[in-house]
């Protein structure tokens, strides 16, 4: 049997536009003569020219990031200091690490608008439509709008977001990991704050984030070629770094289908 890897992650960088401008990562590049006086740390005296072919010590590179840049996995702690009712809150280095490496089911919410937050009843009626009993521990993605946005200057703005009880619905089956191809698990934070001006209702902020005060939960974010994926019979790997006391880490996920 063949084993096939889609690749679910963004690639980190300076140039493609994945992030609020106050927190895109910055990465400073060496080139192998550029990291001479490193080697000359470890062997005093060597030079350049003394290296192999005159070709310097080793690249490297400097980077500057949140543990919420590229891909990555959100722990509990993010959401709320409490998950389960009152339990202190999870953090990266404590998510379980069966909760990582699961089967994965697909949800197609492309065809929602922009800022759309997505229902229990959506998330239903798209089980059903691709047949999905679900399961628990399950790792749920969901293709959105945003996906095919990456890059473009309104990426944060792009796609639909799950609600509350969306998020209830699965973490109630048993779900612990979840996951999204847009910028936040929420709605864009640009359509929420209409809500809330409008009806100064301030429970709307995060609101499918906030459910982990209920029943903890992980969420990857900034996901990518998720429609490359079938419905189903794949299985998702998404460890995280392990980052004391963190509130995410970064992931390289992976779906792998047996063939």
């Amino acid at each position: 049997m063949a084993r096939r890897f889609i690749d679910l992650s963004i690639t980190l960088c300076n140039d493609v536009v994945s992030d609020p401008p106050f927190m895109r990562p910055e990465i400073t590049y060496q080139t192998h003569p550029e990291t001479v006086g490193e080697l000359g740390h470890f062997f005093p005296g060597v030079t350049q020219e003394d290296t192999i072919d005159g070709a310097g010590f080793a690249a490297a590179e400097w980077v500057k990031l949140t543990t919420h840049n590229g891909t990555h996995l959100d722990a509990p702690w993010h959401f709320h200091p409490t998950m389960d009712g009152g339990k202190r809150a999870i953090t990266i280095d404590e998510v379980p690490l069966e909760w990582c490496f699961q089967q994965g089911v697909k949800l197609d919410f492309r065809h929602f608008p922009n800022g759309y937050v997505v229902t229990a009843q959506d998330v239903e009626d798209e089980l059903a439509r691709i047949g999905h009993d679900l399961q628990p521990l399950d790792i749920v993605l969901v293709n959105t709008a945003a996906g095919a946005a990456l890059g473009r200057p309104d990426f944060v703005n792009v796609g639909c977001g799950m609600g509350y009880e969306a998020t209830m619905y699965l973490t109630t089956r048993g779900v612990r990991v979840t996951g999204t191809d847009a910028w936040s698990w929420d709605a864009p934070f640009s359509y929420t704050a209409q809500k809330v001006k409008e009806t100064g209702d301030t429970s709307l902020i995060w609101e499918g984030h906030k459910a982990g005060r209920d029943i903890g939960y992980c969420h990857l974010e900034k996901l990518h070629n998720l429609e490359s994926l079938p419905a189903n019979g794949f299985i998702v790997s998404c460890f995280p770094h392990k980052i004391q006391g963190a509130s995410a880490g970064w992931t390289r996920a992976v779906a792998i289908i047996e063939e």
